[in-house]
């Protein structure tokens, strides 16, 4: 079998060999950049979520911190008519 496989490589000439390689190299730096965008977009995702959970988290602590009274008067001026 290793002969069949040497014999076979002595027949490509080189420069197809190289042309392969460099075609397989460009692929998987393909791949790679492909893989390294979509987990800087999660990333991204995520640190835009923590943000908008923030935001939440004190909007409900503002909420919570009033009286009633004062709670229904600001609320009140959300909501739409």
């Amino acid at each position: 079998m290793v002969e069949v496989f040497a014999a076979l490589l002595s027949q490509i000439a080189p420069d197809a060999l190289a042309a392969g390689g460099a075609l397989v190299a460009a692929v998987a730096w393909g791949f790679h950049q492909r893989m390294a965008g979509a987990k800087a977009e999660r990333a991204k995702q995520e640190a835009e979520e923590a943000k908008a959970r923030d935001v939440a988290d004190q909007v409900q602590y503002d909420v919570g911190a009033l009286p009633a009274d004062a709670a229904r008067k600001e609320l009140g001026t959300w909501s739409k008519d």
